[in-house]
């Protein structure tokens, strides 16, 4: 415990504003001493929970050396230590982001330094991660296909359970998953399994290889309204199912992709909750009457041309940015009422770090938020909380639900133990499909206070969530405008992408939503920024300019009659 508190308290040392006396040396040496002490709890033959944070705080001290003195000599050995360092501890933890925190480092210094004596070392040590890996290489060890009433559905069976990544393609349609570690077993080895069958929806399913030991597998399909990936257990089995569009499968071939475009998600940090929801409610039991929500799914015309405008008539309707046209834009519905939630209250302070409370800050934000977007009159603003008081996750989507509100905007600050880390993310609702996105949300679903039998509705309201598409945008347009405006004053802010997660506040909700973190309160600089007046502010301003601007997206562009 000693030396975590000593760890700690080094770290904020370094990221304070004494940092600039020090010289290279002097960081690189404090570094050093300390990776000295954290590889000594690394051998333990029992390290605990603890010592890879421990490790990835000296990389940070590392980090610290390349950030303020890049010329200096010191630079590359810095990034040599703390990349191996990293690698080490992949090597000990078996985490993958340290692997890739390792990789990219030796990268950086082989990129950046090309002359540093040390570059020689870099491929030794880049194979020695290849060669740990194939050890550890997962195998793909069969793929059937078995046909429902209401869709056709693909088991790859795996040995082992593996990060994975899945995306859908169109011209042709196809659904392609990632699975990172892995290899095909010999029978399956850049194989192409074709069905006979010629009128269905999954017609063959490939398998090839793919740099850094990815397998990739493809299903093409037509025809399909919906998809959905899930992980079951026992064996481990990753499960892809192709819904019908309306009409049966020979209709279905004019219409393409469609309602889910590119569907519910769902990593392996999702998959306890998916496998035991799924024992209650399983993927495809139809539902005994469809809501009017899931009826007015959307139908995408994928290969739909689309017409000029007509003189004296609107114009082309803006596209989502994954290129087609949600139901909200195929009805040309906009945004007038939002509802804007500052995170946490009462005797729930959220974050807290260098003097900062994430609920009194998020608050400060809404009201500012609030101010601005009340100059424009055709919009109407409500906001979750006015006070230091406590409203729970549930309650504040019910709120919006109740207002009949167009969007939602979830407003929070984060953290991190360590406190290097800084920046700014924005999520919307889906599974979580890494492990930092994992974290953000267990924390913010901390105070939720439901009890495990609420876990299947969760899951289900996730994997029917219809507005993945317009929440996408609306967080793609807070992450930038938060971006764009921040690093005026704030030029080490990082930009740490869109992102998705089960959050709870979002779950039930009617309108497109999202959750944004807004900065680290555990970061000392961040920290100190949000302490002040400004910074608050180019925050407020940026969630207002991401709002018209979504507003905006959402109308019909005029097309002038030749």
């Amino acid at each position: 415990m000693m030396r975590r508190v000593i760890l700690v308290a080094f770290v904020a040392w370094i990221a304070s504003p004494a940092l600039h006396a020090q010289t290279a040396r002097d960081l690189y040496v404090a570094a050093l001493a300390q990776e000295q002490s954290v590889r000594g709890r690394m051998m333990e033959e029992e390290a605990a929970p603890t010592a890879v944070m421990e490790v990835r705080a000296v990389v940070t001290a590392y980090h610290q050396v390349v950030e303020h003195y890049p010329a200096n000599g010191y630079s590359d050995n810095a990034l040599w230590q703390a990349g191996v360092l990293s690698l080490d501890a992949f090597s000990r933890f078996n985490q993958i982001q340290d692997r890739e925190t390792g990789v990219r480092l030796l990268r950086t210094l082989a990129r950046t330094y090309p002359t540093s004596k040390l570059v020689k070392q870099v491929p030794a040590q880049l194979a020695r991660v290849e060669a740990a890996l194939e050890l550890r290489l997962a195998t793909i060890r069969n793929i059937q296909r078995a046909v429902l009433p209401d869709a056709v559905r693909v088991i790859i069976e795996l040995d082992a359970e593996v990060p994975f990544h899945e995306e859908h393609l169109d011209n042709p349609a196809r659904v392609f998953i990632d699975f990172s570690s892995t290899h095909a077993a010999p029978q399956l080895v850049d194989q192409t399994l074709r069905f006979a069958t010629d009128d269905d929806l999954v017609r063959q399913v490939r398998i090839g290889r793919h740099p850094n030991s990815t397998t990739r597998v493809v299903v093409d399909a037509i025809g399909v309204s919906s998809y959905s990936v899930y992980p079951l257990y026992d064996p481990y089995r990753l499960v892809i199912d192709c819904v019908r569009a309306p009409g049966g499968t020979l209709a279905a071939r004019a219409i393409g992709w469609g309602p889910l475009r590119g569907g519910p998600s769902v990593s392996p940090l999702a998959s306890a909750l998916i496998a035991e929801a799924t024992a209650v409610t399983p993927p495809l039991t139809p539902a005994p009457a469809p809501q009017p929500s899931l009826l007015l799914a959307p139908l995408l015309l994928a290969s739909e041309p689309t017409l000029p405008a007509t003189a004296g008539g609107g114009g082309a309707p803006a596209r989502n940015a994954g290129g087609g046209f949600s139901m909200a834009r195929q009805l040309g519905l906009g945004v007038s009422r939002i509802v804007i939630d500052p995170g946490h209250g009462g005797h729930d302070p959220g974050a807290q770090g260098n003097g900062v409370d994430e609920a009194e800050l998020v608050l400060d934000i809404a009201m500012r938020l609030e101010k601005l977007l009340q100059r424009n009159a055709d919009t109407e603003v409500i906001l979750t909380r006015r006070t230091d008081e406590f409203v729970s996750l549930q309650e504040r989507t019910a709120m919006a639900n109740r207002e009949g509100a167009d969007l939602f905007l979830s407003i929070h600050a984060n953290a991190n133990q360590t406190t290097g880390v800084r920046g700014v993310e924005t999520y919307f609702l889906n599974f979580a499909n890494s492990m930092g996105a994992a974290a953000v949300a267990a924390r913010e679903n901390a105070a939720s206070g439901q009890a495990m039998a609420a876990l299947p509705d969760f899951v289900k309201a996730i994997a029917l969530n219809n507005k993945l598409d317009e929440s996408r945008d609306f967080a793609t347009a807070v992450q930038r405008n938060l971006m764009e405006r921040l690093r005026g004053v704030n030029r080490n802010v990082k930009d740490l992408g869109v992102k998705q997660a089960p959050f709870v506040v979002l779950i039930g909700a009617a309108m497109p939503s999202v959750l944004a973190e807004v900065a680290f309160v555990t970061n000392t600089q961040e920290a100190r920024l949000l302490k002040g007046t400004v910074y608050r502010q180019r925050i407020a301003d940026a969630l207002f300019n991401a709002i018209r601007k979504y507003q905006k997206s959402l109308k019909v562009t005029t097309v002038a009659s030749q």
